[in-house]
């Protein structure tokens, strides 16, 4: 079975570790990391992941922005974003910009693997 390559963008490097931790741990593989949506794009293209996980609020070009080049580029990356909680309205427009779905920080270990494995699915 392959295994699924995984792109984390987040500006808080703890996030970004606790996430690829997770991750690697259930046998997925992470190609890459960024902490602004710029940076972001740069690896998505480099790094061509299966899955990206995108945090909404950074610094430079946020998540909502970065979404939206990924897309341009390629409509059928599989983006998930992560948001603090009640950022409903922008977790909306992120699935209408076309995110594959959302979860809410601080987040639950299965919650993460199950979004994984059905997005994937």
């Amino acid at each position: 079975m392959q295994v699924a390559k995984i792109l984390i963008v987040d500006d808080a490097k703890f996030m970004r570790k606790t996430l690829s931790g997770l991750l690697t741990e259930n046998n997925y593989e992470i190609v890459g990391e960024a902490a602004d949506g710029h940076e972001a794009v740069s690896q998505f293209r480099k790094t061509e992941p299966d899955i990206v996980f995108m945090d909404i609020t950074m610094p430079h070009m946020d998540g909502l922005a970065a979404l939206k080049e990924i897309i341009t580029q390629d409509p059928n990356a599989k983006v998930i974003m992560c948001s603090a909680m009640g950022q409903q309205r922008i977790v909306m427009q992120a699935i209408e910009l076309g995110a594959k779905d959302f979860i809410t920080k601080p987040f639950e270990d299965a919650r993460v693997i199950e979004t994984v494995e059905r997005i994937l699915n």
